[in-house]
This record gives structure tokens, C-alpha cells and sequence, in this order.
């Protein structure tokens, strides 16, 4: 697991350490929450995007957790482990008061010393990277991940991400993962219901996703445009948010045999 000032990104060129200088306190995240009592289960919480889990994005996920300097750590196994998706997670928190972390899943035994427990369960948030959803999926059921993620949603720990890093929480949804078409990927099942992301950039997401719902292929579920995103606290919609004006979520169902897009306008995230 690496902490922001031990990441290095591996070039042709050699290695480039990122610092680690001490970051000014931020305003928008909230004070340590009170410690729960003991007959109190914690709320489940689940921040998502449709593409684009920016600055923004990632302040209000501190701000969910309710700690004053909060662990966030990024998993980048849609990506393969990219150093640069890392790196840019790392210049993402730069501004923010938190302790950034990312860990990788190619790893070996020698280096890793911490069972996935260990990581993922000490973090106040978990940001998932996007890239192919169907790989992260067989890799962190290979793992035993997907276990201890369930755990860690269990406990109250923020988990969310964008594109694969949004899809990975829901039943199923839709997938450039596989080669020549987008398709079906089956996915943690934490949130009920189908997931689009990426709605307003690849033009064949809405066709396709219409299609599914209206045979009944797939579940009825949420769309969301890139920088745009919804604010789950168990499998409620809590909160509809977007970082761009004219970003939309949508949700996708049946009514009456026919297949309707209802717009859930978002508030604008600083």
C-alpha cells in the first residue's frame, strides 16, 4: 500500500516521487463524527459518477466520512494498477486535507505485508478507478476483495469511483469490457438495479441501455452522464450531484410497456 509521499511512477525514463507537503485544513469537511454506539449498525454510504470522479467529487466524499482528515484510499484494479490514473488521484487530493492512498492488486507477498482487511478496513473512504469493469470484477473475486469491500460498506467506510468504478457497486449494467460491443457485466450487487455510466459521451450507451431495460434483459437502474453522479446512504438516493452544468442523471424504467427516462436534475458540487 502506498501513502502520497512513498508513490513513485516508474517511467522509461527512471522514478519521480510526488511530496508530501502538509496540506491546509479544509472547511467543507465536517468534524469527527461521534464514535456509534454499540446496538447502532453503521449507514451505508456510496458516492458515484458517471465519468470524471474529480476534485469535487472527492471533497464531498471526505465531507461523508466525517472526519477532519479522513484515509482515502484508491484502488485501481480496472486500470491494471496504472501509475498514471494513481498519480492523478494523488494531484486530486492535493488541494483537499486528506490522507491519500492507493492500493495496488499486482502484487506479491514479499512487499505486501497487510492482508486486504488490514488496508481497506483501516480507510475512511475507497475511491475505485474506472477502466475495464469485468477484469476488476474476476480479480477481486480471485482475491477475496469483493469480500472485505462488502465489509467495509458494512461498516460505514465511503466507497464509490466513476465509469467501472461506479458500475462495480450495482447488480449489473453496461460494458465496453468485452471485445467488439458494449454487453452485460454482473457486478457486487451492494446497490439493486442496472447502472449506465458514461450516458451523454459513447453514443451507443442510451440505445443499448433502453433495449435491455424494455425486454426485461436487464433491471431498471440510473444512467449518469460524465461529472455527474448520485449520493446513496443504504439503496436510497440521497443526494443527485454534478460538477458541469447541462450533466444529467436519468432513471431508466418501464411504465406501462413502455421504456421511460425520468431526468434527476443534480445540484452543482463546488
Amino acid at each position: 500500500m502506498m501513502k502520497r509521499r512513498d508513490f513513485l511512477v516508474t517511467t522509461t525514463l527512471g522514478s519521480v516521487g510526488v511530496g508530501a507537503a502538509q496540506l491546509p485544513f479544509d472547511p467543507l469537511i465536517t468534524p469527527d463524527a461521534p464514535p456509534a454506539t454499540s446496538h447502532a449498525r453503521a449507514t451505508r454510504k456510496i458516492l458515484i459518477a458517471g465519468g470524471g470522479f474529480n476534485t469535487a467529487f472527492i471533497r464531498y466524499m471526505a465531507m461523508l466520512t466525517g472526519k477532519k482528515r479522513p484515509r482515502i484510499c484508491y484502488l485501481p484494479s480496472a486500470s491494471a494498477d496504472s501509475a498514471t490514473g494513481t498519480l492523478s488521484f494523488f494531484k486530486n487530493c492535493a488541494t483537499l486535507d486528506v490522507e491519500p492512498h492507493a492500493q495496488n492488486v499486482f502484487i506479491e507477498s514479499l512487499t505486501q505485508q497487510q492482508g486486504w482487511d488490514e488496508v481497506f478496513l483501516s480507510m475512511d473512504a475507497i475511491v475505485c478507478s474506472g477502466g475495464n469493469t469485468l477484469n476488476q470484477q474476476a480479480i477481486w473475486k480471485a482475491q477475496g476483495i469483493d469480500v472485505v469491500l462488502r465489509e467495509a460498506w458494512d461498516k460505514g467506510i465511503v466507497l464509490g469511483g466513476a465509469s467501472a468504478g461506479s458500475l462495480c457497486w450495482f447488480d449489473e449494467g453496461t460494458t465496453d469490457s468485452r471485445p467488439k460491443a458494449l454487453s452485460i457485466v454482473k457486478c457486487l450487487g451492494f446497490l439493486k438495479g442496472s447502472h449506465s455510466p458514461h450516458y451523454n459521451a459513447e453514443a451507443g450507451r442510451r440505445p443499448l441501455y433502453h433495449k435491455l431495460i424494455g425486454s426485461g434483459e436487464m433491471q431498471p437502474g440510473y444512467a449518469c452522464d460524465n461529472d455527474a453522479g448520485i449520493y446513496f446512504e443504504e439503496n436510497e438516493v440521497k443526494r443527485v450531484v454534478a460538477t458541469r452544468d447541462g450533466a444529467k442523471v436519468y432513471y431508466v424504467s418501464v411504465v406501462g410497456g413502455q421504456v421511460v427516462e425520468k431526468t434527476m436534475e443534480p445540484e452543482r458540487l463546488a
